[in-house]
């Protein structure tokens, strides 16, 4: 399946440019725990502030909440979590306590 998530960055360069530096080195757990957790395929693309995620997941593996809970029962994770908060911050449409946002499909190629 595949999901498209938006989350926005603080609008300082310098902290834009940290954020892009330790996604060129992602820690080891983390990619670990994504692949574990059945993500197949990862991007990130920013325009300015905006970001935009596209996650391709394994249906048979793959569940938010299972994902979500490995992250806050493990050190690690949560530390990069926090770390990349810092740079990070919500939508105006992302609900309280959300980061990552769905965003909902308008079209698609292969449905028309």
């Amino acid at each position: 399946m595949r999901h498209c998530l938006a989350l926005d960055l603080h609008d300082d360069p310098e902290l834009i440019a940290a954020y892009e530096q330790y996604h060129r080195q992602v820690w080891p757990e983390v990619l670990e725990h994504l692949r574990r957790q059945g993500v197949r395929e990862l991007e990130i693309f920013r325009l300015g502030t905006r970001m935009v995620m596209v996650m391709d997941t394994d249906d048979a593996v793959f569940d938010a909440g299972r994902m979500a809970e490995a992250e806050r029962d493990d050190a690690r994770l949560r530390a990069w979590e926090d770390l990349m908060w810092s740079f990070q911050k919500a939508t105006p449409w992302t609900p309280p306590g959300a980061k990552w946002t769905p965003m909902q499909p308008i079209f698609r190629l292969t449905d028309a």
